[in-house]
């Protein structure tokens, strides 16, 4: 887990801040994983990067800046999690003006966020196009007070269907696409007993792999192709979580992107 910003012996990188006008050459770029659990899966996008930038200021990294009147820490984010959903693998890069340990990097920049923002892993890049290497990302969907009999025959519907057909609101405006053709695999899990064996709200569990396409097919278009085929509404809001993205191998399973960076042992926090 993350470290609690502020403590007396939080890390750091670099002997002080550097100047926000820097514009030292990029020497080093490090790609970074990182997730987003509990309550603070409601920060947003905009506010993890403000967030981020804090964090890389309060653990004196050397960030590169850009070049111009008002430059920005050199900083590239890779298909973001929706607002809401927790993910277990969020990636960015970053550009350095000297050199650093990735560990120690890992270890400064998680002390430096709130927990439940929590840095996991850090590489040097070796070469390459970090987005490049996202096609697919692995959800788990908690869906309380649906039956599990009651997914399935939707799932087993949605699976039939050779087009599902969804609208979204996008920034280019209302968007009707297909639902069907971006899930690589989709299955109901069973669900799971409570410790003490008494009954409980059923609470039904779905697993997806789903292909990075334009526009990108969410969760929550997903589940809405569920209540087009089989008039599927869950009553109560899901929980999403993104346990895995990166790169598809030819049976299907997903590679952390971050593997082809790597020269030796991973680093990875606890």
């Amino acid at each position: 887990m993350g470290g609690h910003a502020g403590t007396p012996e939080e890390p750091t990188i670099a002997r002080k801040p550097q100047p926000e006008g820097g514009q030292a050459p990029v020497v080093q770029r490090v790609r970074i994983r990182y997730a987003k659990r509990g309550p603070l899966r409601f920060t947003s996008h905009r506010d993890f990067a403000r967030a981020f930038e804090r964090a890389l200021r309060r653990a004196a990294v050397p960030v590169a800046f850009s070049q111009g009147f008002h430059p920005h820490p050199k900083i590239s984010y890779a298909s973001a999690a929706p607002t809401g959903v927790a993910s277990e693998a969020e990636y960015l890069e970053i550009a350095l003006q000297a050199e650093v340990d990735p560990e120690a990097l890992r270890a400064a920049l998680d002390a430096a966020l709130s927990p439940g923002l929590d840095v996991l892993d850090a590489v040097i890049a070796e070469g390459g196009n970090l987005p490049d290497r996202i096609e697919a990302s692995h959800w788990y969907i908690e869906l309380p007070e649906v039956d599990t009999a009651v997914l399935r025959a939707a799932v087993d519907a949605f699976v039939a269907a050779e087009e599902v057909l969804v609208e979204r609101m996008t920034k280019q405006g209302r968007r009707t696409f297909d639902a069907r053709s971006a899930v690589m695999s989709i299955d109901v899990q069973p669900p799971t007993p409570t410790p003490s064996g008494a009954p409980a709200v059923p609470c039904a569990i779905l697993e997806l792999v789903v292909r990075q396409v334009t526009p990108s097919v969410r969760p929550d278009d997903v589940l809405s192709g569920l209540r087009v085929v089989a008039d599927l509404e869950p009553p109560v809001s899901p929980r999403v979580t993104r346990l895995a993205q990166g790169t598809l191998t030819a049976q299907g399973a997903i590679v952390d992107p971050l593997d082809a960076d790597r020269d030796g042992a991973a680093i990875v926090g606890h």
